[in-house]
């Protein structure tokens, strides 16, 4: 597998009102998207990257339940399948099963626990986030 950059970051906590208020005021962050205890900003890159915080609080379907041990970056590869397989090889604890968007053909993701015993993602895709 080769990762070609972070493309995602998303981070979970209990400050959510602040936090999003910090992307997007502090950091100059582009909205992209706010819903209850859950906001997403495009990162200024020119790509598709971008930044989610999710609330402490479940809510509509954004839980981000393995978020525990802070942000968790999205490392973007060329080929999922591959990289998951090549993680397994190397006894990586695999957090739950690869999750192809329905809305967006070819983008998917998976969660894995890094020796560091952190929360990361890998990507693959482009999630051509619709702001609606």
């Amino acid at each position: 597998m080769q990762v070609k950059r972070i493309g995602w970051l998303g981070t979970r906590t209990a400050q959510f009102d602040e936090t999003a208020q910090f992307f997007g005021e502090v950091l100059g962050l582009a909205p992209i998207r706010s819903e209850p205890n859950f906001a997403m900003f495009g990162l200024p890159s020119g790509s598709r990257d971008y930044v989610e915080v999710f609330g402490a609080a479940k809510s509509s379907g954004f839980e981000a339940e393995h978020y525990t041990t802070g942000p968790v970056p999205g490392f973007l590869v060329e080929d999922l399948d591959e990289a998951r397989a090549e993680l397994a090889a190397a006894d990586v604890e695999l957090l739950g099963d690869i999750t192809w968007a329905r809305s967006r053909p070819g983008y998917g993701w998976f969660h894995f626990r890094g020796p560091d015993g952190n929360v990361y993602a890998m990507l693959q895709g482009s999630p051509e986030i619709d702001p609606t």
